[in-house]
């Protein structure tokens, strides 16, 4: 198998949402495609020092905040290439073509730029996905309560909401997905339902949990699938069957896991570290956790009893 080059990404994002694409200037590989702006790693060059300069050589800007995100491969048919994505969030200068490329900002919502290179659907996806997830705990402090809070966080906040009832008879599971879909889905919200749960075609898709995701043979149905991971056996399965996201975790100690191990930031890091899928970081977290996690390669956070702090 011939070696893949290693590439730096950028996923240049502007606080209104909007995000810049670069199309490929005649004399390179796919001439006239978009991409995420970047290049190629020289040996021995630190991924997140050879974003740095290629922004910089090509569109002129500093970068002052840049966290890891997700690493891919791809086959084209001229090279393999193995995408090293960031996150740019902070940058000084005005991004301007440097290298005769045409450049736009897009919203994820609705690129308006065609064609993509193959290699940037699933990144496109993954960047669609919020950076909340919004695990219930109906159950706990009443359907009405829980419900009336989905409906004000929804407003300010996209978000991902997994029904996570385990233990809770079919109809009333059946009674929260509705309401979660009716309030959330006018708003962008994507709810998923564990897979404790039942299977619920009605939802947007399904969470597998650890077991469920290691007896599985192949990828469920379902516009979006995850699975909560512990460690990289469950990670590797996640990666093979071509799920869309990971939750990771537990951190930091939680209320729900009492006495379970704990991965802390720097074990969730190793985790995730170049792995092709968005990982979302669980246990005991806040949403004033999220910089930290973004840090150290997460996508999100995923909360549960701190959902609506």
């Amino acid at each position: 198998m011939t070696q893949p080059t290693d590439v730096a990404a950028a996923v240049i994002e502007r606080p209104d949402g909007t995000f810049l694409l670069a199309c490929r200037p005649e004399g390179k590989p796919y001439p006239g495609y978009w991409e995420f702006p970047g290049g190629k790693i020289e040996p021995g060059e630190d991924p997140r020092a050879a974003l740095a300069r290629e922004l910089k050589e090509e569109l002129g800007i500093e970068v002052r905040e840049a966290t890891p995100w997700i690493t891919r491969v791809y086959a084209y048919t001229h090279a393999t290439v193995r995408l090293h994505f960031f996150r740019v969030t902070a940058w000084d200068g005005e991004p301007q073509p440097l290298e005769d490329q045409a450049i736009s900002w897009q919203h994820i919502e609705a690129p308006e730029v065609e064609p993509m290179l193959p290699a940037n659907a699933p990144v496109l996806a993954a960047l669609a996905l919020p950076g909340v997830m919004i695990v219930s705990n109906a159950a706990e402090t009443g359907f009405d309560a829980w419900s009336l809070k989905l409906s004000a966080q929804v407003l300010g906040e996209k978000s991902l909401v997994q029904i996570r009832e385990k233990g809770l008879e079919p109809q009333r599971v059946q009674f929260l997905l509705s309401r979660a879909l009716t309030r959330g889905t006018p708003f962008g919200a994507v709810v998923v339902v564990n897979s404790d749960c039942g299977s619920w075609p009605q939802a947007d898709g399904v969470h597998l949990t650890s077991r469920t995701l290691m007896e599985a043979s192949a990828r469920p149905a379902g516009r979006v699938v995850g699975a909560s991971c512990h460690d990289a056996d469950e990670m590797a399965q996640a990666a093979k069957l071509g799920l869309d996201y990971v939750v990771v975790g537990p951190v930091k100690p939680t209320p729900s896991h009492p006495g379970a191990t704990t991965l802390g930031w720097p074990g969730f890091a190793a985790l995730v570290a170049d792995f092709p899928l968005p990982a979302y970081a669980i246990g005991g977290l806040t949403r004033a956790d999220l910089p930290e996690a973004k840090r150290h390669g997460a996508h999100g956070v995923a909360l549960r009893s701190a959902a609506f702090g």
